[in-house]
């Protein structure tokens, strides 16, 4: 339970800091409506990432 926790916390963190990342990079440059959903794919993109990342430790344990 405990590691679900802190997998938990590191993926929403993660996720967070992307958005930021995003807006860092192209806020300014770009109109805000862009920005949004610049930063709307980001985090699309990268929860499918921590997703796939989930699948792939689930289907390991499974394994053992």
């Amino acid at each position: 339970m405990k590691e679900i926790l802190i997998y938990g916390f590191v993926a929403i963190s993660s996720l967070l800091l992307w958005t930021f990342v995003v807006h860092m990079m192209v806020g300014g440059l770009v109109s805000q409506e862009t920005e949004h959903m610049l930063m709307g794919g980001a985090v699309v993109l990268w929860a499918l990432v921590i997703g796939g990342m989930t699948w792939d430790v689930l289907r390991r344990r499974r394994k053992r």
